[in-house]
């Protein structure tokens, strides 16, 4: 089992800023593939970002489209912590933020539900126009 704590939602008006943190506990956190993913009121859960899991010093990340440029997603193994560091966030940003977590070969980039095995309980981000 991996618990998931996420934290640093928020309401921040369009163009800020936020950085949302995930911690993890548990099995051993550095073997994940880790995503953020959101949902915004009545539509379904996306994919927004994910960074694989390595063993070593290089690690690959994969971001919708909607978000490239913008976000920044980011792991510190020894902390069991991810991070997701939101710039020029804009209205349409608006959602409940997921961390999950998925089981998987080295190097791997899942972006889709079914990939992952742990979720967390998810951190409202409200963006303001």
């Amino acid at each position: 089992q991996v618990q998931l704590v996420e934290s640093g939602g928020g309401l921040v008006q369009a163009g800020g800023s936020l950085r949302l943190s995930c911690a993890a506990s548990g099995r051993t956190f550095s073997n994940y593939a880790m995503g953020w993913f959101r949902q915004a009121p009545g539509k379904e859960r996306e994919f927004v970002a994910v960074i694989s899991w390595s063993g070593g010093s290089t690690y690959y990340a994969d971001y919708a489209d909607s978000v490239k440029g913008r976000f920044t997603i980011s792991r510190d193994n020894e902390k069991n912590t991810i991070y997701l560091k939101m710039n020029t966030l804009k209205p349409e940003d608006t959602a409940v933020y997921y961390c999950a977590a998925s089981p998987g070969s080295r190097w791997y980039t899942p972006n889709r539900l079914y990939e992952y095995a742990y979720w967390g309980q998810g951190t409202q981000v409200t963006v303001s126009s």
